[in-house]
This record gives C-alpha cells, sequence and structure tokens, in this order.
C-alpha cells in the first residue's frame, strides 16, 4: 500500500511544502520551494538516500549516451557506487526512455509528412488548425481553383507526353544495332522525357557541385523521399536503374527501357536470392561503359527529415560510390510518398496538384572503401556525409521497422551496453568463457 504525507514549514521567510510518497521500502520525497522557484527529490530505499534537484519546466530529451545518463543519476546519491555494482536508481532510466518513446517516437515519425510551421494553403500539416479566418478560406479556394483547373490539366498533359515518348523513343532505338549512335540516342531521349516530366510536376531543381556528378561505372546513391527521387536525378544525367519486374503499364515502360539501356531488371524470384542480385551489379559496375547505377540504401521512403540505416548491400558490389543528398522544399509541396495512406494514383495526383516541387540536390564528393572497413561502416560513413551535407538527421534505426516489429538484435545490444556498465567488460568476458568452456565440456 502506498500513503502520501503533505507537510508545510516555514524556515525564515521562505515557505516549503514538503510531500512524500511511500510504496513498500520505497520512500520518494520531493520538497518545492515556491519563493526560490527550485525543488529537490529525495529517493529512499533499503536505507540509502539520495537526493537530486527537480527543475520546473518542459522536460527536454537527453542526448548523452547511457552511461553518461546513468552517471547523472547515480551522482546525485549520497553513497558512491562503483562501475561493477548494481543501482536500483539505474531503472529510471530505462522509464524515462519508454515514455519519451510514447510522447516522441523518433522512428515511426519519420514515416508521416512533416508538420510545418506555417501553412501553405495545401493539405494541413497541423491538424490543431482547421480554420482561421473568412479570408484565408477565400484564398484556399482560389488556390484550389487555379491548382485543380489551370495547373493539373497542363501537367498530366505532359507527364502523358513524357511517358508516351518514354515508350516509343527507347523502343525505337532498341531496334538499332549497339554503338555509340544508339548509346547516344538513348541518352538523348531518356534526358527528354525526364525533363518533360519534371515539368509535369513543376519541378524547380537546384544542383550543387556538378563536378562530382556520378560517372560511368560507378554507383550513386542517394537518401529517398519519392518515388519522383528517380525523375529529380534523371534529369540532370541518365542512370541505369535497378528493380523488380512489374506488370501493366509500369512493365510496358520497363521493358522499352532496357531494350536501349542496360538497366537491371529482377523477377521476384531472383530479388530474394542475394548472391545472385549481388552478382548482376558485379557485372554491370565492371563494364566501365555502362551508366552509373542509381541505388537508394534505405529501401523506403522517409519524410525528408532524416536519413536512416542504409543497407550494406549496395556496399558490397565494390568500385566507386557517387553520394547524393536530395532536399525537398515542403513550403510548395510535400513530396514524401507515404505508402501506408496513400497509393501511387493517389500520390501523383497530390504531386500534380501542389504548388511546385522545390528541391536542392547536392553531388557529394566520390568515396571508396577504406582498408579494414567493412560494408556496415562505410554504408554509415557515406549515410553520415549525406545526412549532413543534406542538413538531415543522421539516424541508426532501420528503415524497415515501418512495416516490420523491431528485431531482437537491437534488443540484445541494450541489454549489452548495461550489462557492461553492472558486470563490468572483464567480468562479462571471463564468464561467457566459462559458459563456452562448459558447453564444450557438454
Amino acid at each position: 500500500m502506498s500513503k502520501h504525507n503533505q507537510n508545510i514549514c516555514s524556515i525564515g521567510d521562505v515557505d516549503l511544502e514538503v510531500k512524500q510518497l511511500v510504496f513498500s521500502n520505497l520512500t520518494i520525497g520531493y520538497r518545492c520551494d515556491s519563493h526560490l522557484d527550485s525543488c529537490m527529490a529525495t529517493l529512499t530505499t533499503v536505507g540509502e538516500t539520495s537526493v537530486c534537484p527537480l527543475i520546473p519546466g518542459l522536460i527536454q530529451r537527453e542526448g548523452g549516451s547511457m552511461e553518461q545518463e546513468m552517471g547523472e543519476l547515480r551522482r546525485y546519491r549520497t553513497q558512491s557506487i562503483s562501475r561493477g555494482e548494481f543501482a536500483l536508481s539505474d531503472s529510471f532510466y530505462f522509464y524515462r526512455k519508454g515514455l519519451e518513446s510514447i510522447v516522441d517516437d523518433q522512428v515511426t515519425q519519420r514515416f508521416s509528412s512533416e508538420e510545418l510551421v506555417s501553412w501553405n494553403l495545401l493539405t494541413r500539416t497541423n491538424h490543431n488548425f482547421h480554420y482561421i479566418s473568412l479570408r484565408l478560406t477565400i484564398i484556399w479556394g482560389l488556390g484550389v481553383i487555379i491548382r485543380y483547373c489551370v495547373l493539373f490539366p497542363l501537367r498530366i498533359t505532359l507527364a502523358i507526353i513524357g511517358l508516351s515518348w518514354l515508350v516509343i523513343g527507347t523502343t525505337l532505338v532498341g531496334f538499332l544495332p549497339k554503338n555509340r549512335v544508339k548509346t547516344w540516342l538513348s541518352e538523348l531521349v531518356h534526358l527528354m522525357c525526364y525533363r518533360i516530366c519534371a515539368r509535369g510536376l513543376s519541378a524547380t531543381i537546384q544542383y550543387h557541385n556538378k563536378e562530382n556528378k556520378p560517372q560511368k561505372g560507378g554507383i550513386c546513391v542517394a537518401n529517398h523521399t519519392s518515388p519522383i527521387d528517380i525523375v529529380i536525378l534523371a534529369n540532370d544525367g541518365c542512370y541505369a536503374m535497378v528493380g523488380q519486374c512489374h506488370g501493366g503499364l509500369m512493365g510496358v515502360i520497363q521493358r522499352s527501357m532496357v531494350r536501349s539501356c542496360p538497366h537491371v531488371w529482377f523477377e521476384r524470384s531472383e530479388m530474394r536470392d542475394r548472391h545472385a542480385v549481388t552478382s548482376r551489379l558485379r557485372a554491370h559496375v565492371a563494364a566501365k561503359t555502362n551508366l552509373p547505377i542509381l541505388i537508394f540504401p534505405e529501401g523506403t521512403c522517409i519524410n525528408n527529415t532524416s536519413v536512416m540505416m542504409f543497407k550494406k548491400g549496395s556496399f558490397e558490389i565494390g568500385g566507386t560510390i557517387y553520394p547524393v543528398a536530395i532536399k525537398y522544399d515542403p513550403r510548395f509541396g510535400d513530396a514524401f510518398w507515404n505508402s501506408a495512406k496513400y497509393n501511387m494514383v493517389s500520390y501523383l495526383l497530390r504531386m500534380m496538384t501542389s504548388w511546385a516541387i522545390v528541391v536542392n540536390v547536392w553531388y557529394l564528393p566520390p568515396m571508396t572503401r577504406e582498408e579494414g572497413e567493412d560494408a556496415a561502416q562505410f554504408a554509415n560513413r557515406v549515410k553520415s556525409a549525406i545526412a549532413h551535407q543534406g542538413g538531415l538527421l543522421d539516424m541508426a534505426w532501420d528503415g524497415s521497422l515501418k512495416r516490420d516489429k523491431v528485431k531482437e538484435e537491437f534488443k540484445e545490444q541494450q541489454q549489452k551496453m548495461y550489462s557492461s556498465m553492472v558486470v563490468g567488460k572483464k567480468r562479462r568476458a571471463s564468464w561467457g568463457a566459462s559458459v563456452g568452456f562448459c558447453v564444450d565440456l557438454k
């Protein structure tokens, strides 16, 4: 059972409110000073007492490591605790982390549209405001008429022209024998079609550091926000696409494109065979006359605020990596594709009825795998460079959490970090060795 005691006492001119909460053998007391605007918390358990200040105001998310934050909790204990001992106050670290994840999860919010500070007269990203004034509502109505009745018909016409010419042009070029003329015509047709499609989205693109553009025989990797990332990048140069074979209209486009340019399309059964995919990509990169491969290592669309974990498979192929950072301006249109909420048709409708697609593209210097560096470390180094250049948050979480549950290895990693603090690295290593010895004896 628990009980709550409250006392008011006076020391000089300062009134103190003393409260105490008792639960079993755990006592938490806190004292608030109404004049000094400060609080002190006391944690008592099994004869030990800890005192720490409670600062009024908003609770800010801590940015330190587990060891730093737990060290801060232990610092307020009256009895010092060595590294290899357990402290009950350590549990408050995990309580707080759990509550922080419930209130403001760093992962799932990357899979929803970025919230804007001000309204751009499109779909609201802040659901706390639906009606502000009559004048703003009238302006929004005029914007709807302009976007749907004027801009949308023009954009859909340009998109149809671009896709039709892509199918017709690449099919015609595909009948030519393989030589320099065919390669030149193929690149010309691709550039022309992608630029027409970009006009269909009213895309305003600013390219930076063009001297670092991906070269033939290389691998271009970029952060992924939307399917139109391909159109944005191919508007300034030709790339070999990598993806799964589809049916319907998408299949017609894929088959026509591969006739004129060596794109890499995989069957569904091949996509599950990692070695088959890697071998085909290595063969493509080995031919220095082939177009650079365009890969999005995140494997899913992120909402243009951060860069999540890069899959290491793209960095096991070998060759030169050309990083590219893409950053959209959400004030003119939300380019993020939330596949859980919108299908492809609905998404393209939203894109073509937005004001414009404003985007900045940075070509970063080429990077190669260093000696002694594995594929995962190389992927993280490239990811950090892209995040820094694009002003995006660098996150270590896997983008597959958009659909899958947290892997057990992530949980075990946190457990190992805490056990190394409590047990100590040497003791944990010796304990693991003894366990392994016992297993060998069995």
